[in-house]
């Protein structure tokens, strides 16, 4: 859906330009319910936009050019007028619902006394997040994942589900992880290589399934960003980003603003991922007893970048355990359907 209910999608292109010196882009660009979302020609995320912060820079004028805020140094030029007229609109929208002096005052003020609570019952930020991660149920992290993924959706498509897929995608995680709670959903767009949200979801891109041989790469890519979802749990990530009013109102609400939720899942698919130590990925893939070095070569087709993980593979080719047979990989290359 769109931030204009008579639009289920609203697409165009437009050139992009990152900054004053940078090279002038062709590229997509969508509206969302509150975001303007731009990719390059490959379907690359190139930036999102807030619309409630979106500024015309030649009013009047065709093509329009659009900036993301008043100090930003990226612009972008539209001609599509169905697409100009979506946007005005969206930002005089905007400006209506601006609340009046003495309401902002009223928000400031109440925001002000919830913080100095929050401080005065847990003293710092980090000890306030570190204690609502320790006490949030399962139950509300899967519900936070859930939603996490509807926002990520309206980017990426639809998850990939042709008939027999999900039982394949269970083994696969079954083989890979042992049997920890997890559920692997593919994208056809909109993550680079892999992520993870709360509530045990990795997604991956269509790319580690449909372009590599083996599964044995994709196997790697999952057992990386587990790794990752293991040193800095997927809730506190979210609340270390988000701040520790969004710790203090999950902990008294048990829930989190759909708003939040939307904001940072976006903000993802433009994060790169966290380093890991070479030592504490291998140990993983010895765990698993999976070779290293598909992986380092789908990260780094030269190798260079990711020479530890070739030179210190634990686990030879020759010997390591089947992920899944022939036909049952070749049967997973077509999740996507196309």
């Amino acid at each position: 859906m769109t931030a204009l209910s008579e639009y289920q999608r609203l697409e165009t292109t437009g050139i992009w330009r990152s900054g004053p010196m940078a090279q002038r882009r062709d590229v997509v660009v969508t509206i969302g319910d509150a975001t303007l979302a731009i990719y390059d020609m490959k379907d690359t995320a190139l930036a999102h936009w807030s619309l409630a912060a979106i500024e015309r820079a030649n009013p009047g004028q065709r093509p329009a050019l659009f900036i993301p805020g008043a100090d930003a140094d990226e612009i972008l030029e539209i001609d599509d007028e169905t697409m100009i007229d979506a946007i005005e609109r969206v930002r005089a929208a905007v400006e209506r619902s601006r609340p009046r002096e003495g309401r902002l005052r009223y928000y400031l003020t109440a925001a002000a006394v919830l913080t100095i609570t929050a401080l005065a019952l847990f003293w710092l930020p980090g000890a306030m997040i570190r204690h609502t991660v320790r006490v949030v149920p399962d139950a509300s992290r899967a519900d936070i994942g859930a939603t996490m993924l509807e926002t990520i959706q309206r980017v990426a498509g639809r998850p990939c589900a042709a008939p027999g897929s999900e039982t394949t995608l269970n083994a696969l995680s079954d083989r890979v992880l042992g049997r920890k709670p997890v559920r692997l959903v593919v994208l056809s767009r909109g993550v680079g290589f892999a992520e993870h949200l709360p509530g045990g979801y990795i997604l991956l891109n269509r790319a580690l399934i449909e372009d590599f041989e083996g599964p044995t790469p994709v196997a790697g890519f999952i057992l990386a960003e587990d790794t990752r979802a293991m040193q800095t749990d997927p809730l506190e990530r979210l609340l270390l980003k988000t701040g520790p009013m969004t710790a203090f109102r999950l902990l008294t609400t048990g829930a989190l603003p759909v708003e939040t939720l939307e904001t940072y899942a976006e903000s993802l698919l433009l994060t790169p991922p966290a380093p890991i130590e070479d030592d504490v990925l291998l140990a993983r893939f010895a765990e698993a007893g999976i070779p290293s070095t598909p992986y380092a070569y789908a990260l780094d087709v030269s190798g260079e970048d990711t020479l530890p993980l070739i030179e210190g593979d634990p686990v030879r080719p020759d010997l390591a355990r089947p992920i899944m047979d022939d036909g049952t990989w070749v049967a997973l290359q077509a999740i996507c359907g196309e």
